[in-house]
């Protein structure tokens, strides 16, 4: 129910009982400006611009999975020096950016805070936690349904998935959980996973954030995951806890 369809019945059974001689005095202005200062949220609210695809959606004619295979690729063919996952300040926000969709990066360190300008009109797109599995990395690995659950598996123990975009947090249904078709790409020299260079093949899994484009102004987006997995040898863990502040322009 919206606000104000929520302030007109509240206006509705107030005139009601005035008119029945009940004592409303102290009770309904109390009551009236709780809904005005809810009101005035839900404005607040909207007035951020903050929108965010479902993973039913279609963006840009392009499923989820279809687009989680267009931010691995990148990821991967971007030399380690240069590469934005590596990156602990920004400056390299804007390595192999096309297109109408703009990727934000994970860490390997597993926190960052970084400042990046972002081009008006680009929707936003990353991973809050994610992991593939390829040939090249697991050559043991030879089908496709052993690299889905190689890369799956690395996921299940996930929790704490947030992300937030100024001030507000987003709900599950915007921050889905998705595998990628099997995909092909090309480890260049020096990439960042230290694989031999050259073709191969991989399945992506994680929880992805695809953001409408923002307003042009400052803004800041914030997401953070935590991985617990239990082995024969103890207990491994692995978060990411990242920060930024973006420039749209």
């Amino acid at each position: 129910m919206s606000i104000t369809k929520t302030l007109i019945i509240f206006l509705q059974w107030h005139n009601t009982n005035m008119k029945s001689g009940h004592i409303l005095s102290v009770i309904s202005p109390v009551f009236f400006l709780l809904i005005i200062m809810l009101a005035g949220y839900q404005v607040s609210y909207a007035q951020k611009g903050v929108a965010a695809y479902t993973s039913g959606s279609t963006p840009y004619n392009m499923t989820f999975g279809q687009w989680t295979i267009k931010w691995w690729t990148w990821l991967m063919s971007t030399p380690s020096n240069v590469n934005p996952v590596s990156d602990t300040t920004g400056i390299n926000c804007a390595q192999g950016q096309n297109g109408p969709v703009w990727f934000l990066a994970g860490s390997t360190t597993g926190k960052a805070e970084r400042s990046c300008t972002v081009p008006a009109d680009k929707a936003i797109f990353f991973p809050i936690i994610d992991s593939e599995c390829s040939y090249a990395e697991y050559p043991k690995l030879k089908t496709e349904s052993e690299l889905r659950s190689c890369a799956i598996s690395q996921n299940d123990q996930a929790t704490h998935i947030d992300t937030i975009v100024d001030g507000v947090s987003l709900q599950n249904s915007q921050m889905p959980r998705v595998q990628s078709p099997l995909f092909s790409f090309k480890f260049p020299p020096n990439n960042i996973f230290g694989a031999t260079p050259g073709d191969s093949q991989s399945v992506a899994d994680g929880y992805y954030v695809f953001l409408k484009p923002l307003p042009v102004g400052k803004h800041e987006v914030s997401f953070k995951a935590v991985i617990v997995q239990f082995t024969t040898t103890g207990t491994q863990n692995f978060s990411q806890n990242l920060l930024y502040h973006l420039t749209v322009k």
